[in-house]
């Protein structure tokens, strides 16, 4: 067969990225689903790497103008006395991050809080610094009913030109006992959630699309922790689709459940259940399940026969196969985990289908 071409590659994932079916797609080009699916995980993989990429450009670009605005400020050269930096720097204690500050001005951090702490006294300007700062943080705080952390309550004291660092915030704001309710309205909002369990065991559906059950387990190769997520018909114990991550996120369980929705097409009410793992629990995902009208059910937490259909099934794929093969390549664990589901769905003879296989 002759070597596909990359301008070729990219119209495959450009097609399927304006909503095409990769079945559609194979037919088509007459490629294998496999290898389209192998592209689009490395087209997925190095959009991912650009976008950190991008972020940590931009991290260090603003680490480096503040570091410029520090130098501007502070009112002595990188190569004065330590005595002459250590007295101008005490004047922007607070004002940026310490660690930024000291490395700034090249002086140890050490140096830098022992002095502060030496130099504190009952009516300083530190002391007074600090009242003033408590007061304007817990008006600001009761203002956006205590809905913002310190880094919301630190930018905007930054909007109203008060200097100071989250660091400074951060401390101040647990002196006051002033914490965002978020904190605790998640917790319960999580806690909620999991009293849902639709499922309750009962791992029988009279139709396809009726139920399904999923969750993601972790294979270690090389240097690197595989994270598999994989979605279950309970009517035929098929899977309806995979994925594969070097990182266990939302993105992982959301990218898998919409090719589920794509190849599938469930009609609405469909019944999703999981374990409260935190990527299924994540806002996004549940705002992405009730955009497709799909009911989410929760495990009971430490209860994994809650969700057993799902743990056999990766306890199948390690004992029958990855647990048995001496792989050479990541590109390698693709091909098997992915022919192992194909085998799995279209030959293995399961007993809840009456030893016939899930197709």
């Amino acid at each position: 067969m002759n070597k596909i071409s990359d301008y070729k590659k990219q119209k495959i994932i450009k097609r399927y990225l304006n909503g095409e079916k990769v079945e559609q797609i194979a037919k088509s080009t007459k490629v294998s689903k496999s290898a389209i699916y192998s592209w689009i995980r490395q087209y997925n993989e190095k959009r991912d790497n650009i976008a950190s990429e991008i972020e940590t450009l931009k991290k260090l670009v603003e680490r480096q103008q503040m570091m410029i605005e520090i130098l501007k400020t502070v009112g002595c050269l990188v190569g004065a006395p330590l005595k002459e930096k250590l007295s101008a720097m005490e004047k922007l204690y607070g004002k940026y991050n310490n660690h930024l500050l000291c490395e700034t001005l090249e002086v140890d951090r050490g140096t830098f809080l022992n002095h502060i702490k030496h130099n504190k006294g009952e009516d300083n300007w530190y002391n007074q610094r600090r009242e003033e700062l408590k007061i304007q943080i817990q008006k600001l705080f009761e203002e956006n009913n205590q809905i913002y952390g310190s880094k919301k309550i630190t930018a905007l004291l930054k909007k109203q030109y008060v200097n100071v660092s989250e660091e400074m915030v951060r401390e101040l704001m647990n002196e006051l006992g002033l914490k965002s309710i978020r904190t605790n309205s998640k917790k319960e909002y999580v806690k909620e959630k999991r009293k849902r369990n639709i499922l309750k065991q009962q791992f029988n559906a009279d139709a396809p699309n009726k139920v399904w059950v999923s969750d993601v387990t972790v294979f270690s190769y090389g240097d690197y922790y595989y994270y598999i997520c994989a979605i279950i018909d309970l009517f035929s114990r098929k899977v309806v689709a995979y994925g594969i991550s070097k990182h266990n996120s939302t993105q992982i369980v959301k990218s898998t459940m919409k090719r589920a929705i794509t190849a599938r097409k469930p009609s609405p009410g469909l019944i999703f259940h999981t374990d409260n793992g935190s990527n299924f629990c994540s806002r996004t995902f549940e705002k992405y399940l009730k955009e497709n009208e799909i009911v989410h059910s929760f495990s009971r937490s430490g209860t994994p026969h809650d969700n057993a259909v799902a743990e056999s099934f990766f306890s199948s794929l390690k004992r029958e196969e990855l647990y048995r093969r001496k792989i050479n390549s990541e590109a390698e664990l693709y091909r098997i985990i992915d022919k192992y589901i194909n085998f799995y769905n279209s030959e293995r003879l399961h007993s809840a289908n009456h030893y016939k296989s899930p197709d």
